[in-house]
């Protein structure tokens, strides 16, 4: 049976992905530390910039608010969220978020389970000013099912 170590990944060693807006960045995945229940980045965004509406068919998403000041909208409800505040976006809820501060607001997201494949995982409903279509996140597990899990010792 193979064991997945722990592995500390620094955000220099990601990827900037800005094609649904801020600056989203990917640091705990399937690919990159062999997670089997979900994935876990950064979102890094400037003032006055959005992260373009989508969901997740397949995903929970956790939020916390490491700092700034955002507001997120949750299907048709628009809600604040800042520093020091954590959300739990339900599967298949619509949300974006945008920067409604004077400084970069930093946000860190967990998403679990994993879609079936990485490309049912995420749903856009707009796309971000001048990027034209969104393109997927990057790879954040294979193109298969979702990674074997690995037995407890009891």
């Amino acid at each position: 049976m193979d064991k997945t170590c722990p592995r500390i990944v620094d955000i220099s060693e990601t990827e900037p992905n800005r094609r649904r807006g801020g600056d989203l960045r990917t640091l705990l995945t399937p690919l990159t530390v062999g997670a089997t229940s979900g994935f876990m980045g950064l979102a890094i965004m400037q003032p006055g910039e959005r992260i373009s509406e989508h969901y997740h068919p397949y995903s929970e998403e956790f939020v916390y608010v490491v700092q700034g000041e955002l507001e997120v909208d949750l299907d048709d409800e628009t809600r604040p969220v800042r520093a020091d505040q954590g959300l739990m976006i339900p599967i298949g809820m619509r949300h974006r978020f945008r920067n409604v501060g004077d400084v970069e607001a930093r946000m860190v997201f967990h998403l679990g389970p994993l879609a079936p494949k990485p490309s049912l995982g995420h749903v856009d409903t707009e796309t971000t000013e001048g990027n034209g279509s969104a393109e997927p996140y990057p790879a954040v597990q294979g193109d298969g099912a979702q990674p074997e899990r690995r037995e407890v010792p009891s």
